[in-house]
């Protein structure tokens, strides 16, 4: 009897190799109200994608946790997120999501937008379930590994299988030690290789089926990758079945059509970037979940061509979450004046910057009662440290203001301490702007100013985050459970 050997390893999914069942799923789950996703629903939906001919279960029975899965998966390819209460599962599409469904009749957009999401798929994933040892962005590294010449710009199967999902972090000596690894195991023969697969048989086989038979195909089917059919190695026992799975020779490139573009994503967002941390004890899970999720870099517009009026206004609320981090102390001006946009995009305020010493950065008129306010902008590349309340009085007085909004990217917890007691709330560039972007993408024009001012008054001297998430969360996304 084999004794099996537990190694984690990067946890791919593998409920389907059809990306355009996945995109079918997406589109119709869009389409279902606040109400959600009931069981009968889920039932009706099982239905019509196997008339469609993008289901086809074994049994004659349609499980209604397969659509449960199928939206796991939504999360792990970054369509979404998902968000848990209780007995209650929201789903909220992403910026890059709705993008990707406004644009899959045109292939090679739609290639390039979900080359996107996977540059975003990091671990720890929300949503993946890949033990939190493994700190990388997985597919940033293979696409690295797919556009290096000594690889011949090429990956086989069983390198995937064997040596890439087993890597846990990923830098330059990490990456250039793989690489070696690599072309070391290029030159041993068949045999040479099955037997390293049968030293450790189960894991092997399991990373071997996810990368080989589903997800490398559905990566073909989304367009991203080329797949070219190798030599069979040998087979591997799966499990207490009598079913065995292959290790291949077959190998994926990058298409010509995407070469240029994944230069361009790996040169402004490595594969040795350092992922988010689920586990940041300065900020609630939730709030690092949505900044995985809004993922939406500038090299993508550009890329399109999305020119149109309707995409310079889905531009705002990203350009308010990248200037507040500031990253090369130069943006703190441009981030004043997407928040003063921002704040106008509401019907029923109007917004002005000042900015300057002694100044407010924005003065706010509540127009439908008549109630002034101050926003103040704080960009910075790490966290805010402190907030000076004397000096925020100052610039509350100076426009007769009733309370004053701090917005900014993340912020130490004695920030927050500094404002107990005080007409001042803090307010995430992050939440601020995923808030923006759901009206703007529903085409809502007469976006209220109300139910943010109802928040505010409630909670003055705390975080209003959360309260403005949950907001989002309840008018946005769709009940699945």
């Amino acid at each position: 009897m084999t004794t099996q050997i537990e190694r984690p390893k990067w946890i791919l999914y593998r409920h389907t190799r059809d990306f355009q069942l996945l995109c079918e799923i997406a589109h119709i789950l869009k389409s279902y109200s606040q109400t959600g996703i009931s069981k009968q629903e889920k039932e009706r939906l099982n239905l019509r994608l196997r008339e469609l001919g993008l289901y086809n279960e074994r049994n004659s029975e349609l499980p209604l946790d397969a659509i449960s899965h199928k939206i796991n998966q939504l999360s792990y390819y970054m369509f979404g997120y998902q968000v848990r209460g209780g007995n209650d599962a929201r789903f909220m599409f992403s910026p890059l999501g709705n993008l990707l469904l406004d644009n899959l009749d045109d292939k090679e957009k739609a290639a390039k937008i979900f080359l996107t999401m996977l540059w975003a798929v990091q671990f720890e994933h929300p949503h993946g379930g890949t033990d939190s040892a493994f700190q990388l962005y997985p597919f940033r590294l293979i696409f690295k590994l797919l556009t290096d010449k000594r690889l011949d710009n090429k990956l086989f199967a069983y390198e995937v299988a064997y040596l890439v999902v087993f890597e846990r972090n990923a830098d330059k000596n990490s990456y250039e030690t793989l690489i070696k690894e690599i072309l070391k195991q290029r030159k041993l023969t068949n045999k040479e290789i099955a037997d390293k697969f049968s030293k450790d048989h189960h894991a092997y086989v399991n990373s071997a089926y996810e990368w080989d038979y589903y997800v490398s195909n559905f990566f073909v089917s989304a367009g991203v990758l080329e797949k070219t059919e190798g030599e069979i190695i040998c087979r591997l026992h799966h499990g207490n079945t009598n079913t065995f799975r292959k290790i291949t020779k077959n190998c994926v490139t990058i298409p010509n059509s995407l070469r240029d573009y994944v230069t361009v994503l790996e040169t402004n967002y490595p594969f040795s970037a350092s992922p988010l941390q689920l586990d940041d004890n300065e900020r609630l899970k939730i709030d690092v979940i949505k900044e995985i999720y809004s993922f939406y870099p500038a090299v993508l517009s550009a890329e399109i061509n999305q020119g149109n009026e309707y995409g310079k206004l889905l531009e705002l609320p990203k350009l308010i979450e990248q200037y507040s981090n500031n990253p090369e102390n130069d943006t703190a001006y441009l981030f004043e004046e997407v928040l003063e946009e921002g704040f106008n995009m509401f019907y029923n305020v109007e917004a002005k910057r000042i900015g300057g010493a002694g100044h407010t950065d924005i003065e706010c008129l509540y127009l439908s009662e008549k109630k002034k306010f101050a926003v103040e902008s704080k960009s910075t590349a790490n966290k805010l440290i402190g907030i000076n309340i004397g000096r925020l009085r100052e610039h509350r007085e100076e426009i007769g203001g009733q309370y004053t909004i701090v917005v900014t990217p993340r912020y130490v917890p004695a920030a927050k301490r500094d404002i107990k007691g005080s007409p001042v709330v803090i307010l995430l560039a992050s939440t601020f702007a995923e808030y923006l972007y759901n009206c703007i993408n529903r085409d809502i024009r007469d976006i209220d100013y109300g139910e943010f001012d109802s928040i505010i008054s409630s909670n003055l001297g705390n975080d209003i985050s959360k309260m403005v998430s949950d907001m989002t969360i309840s008018k946005f996304s769709i009940a699945t459970k």
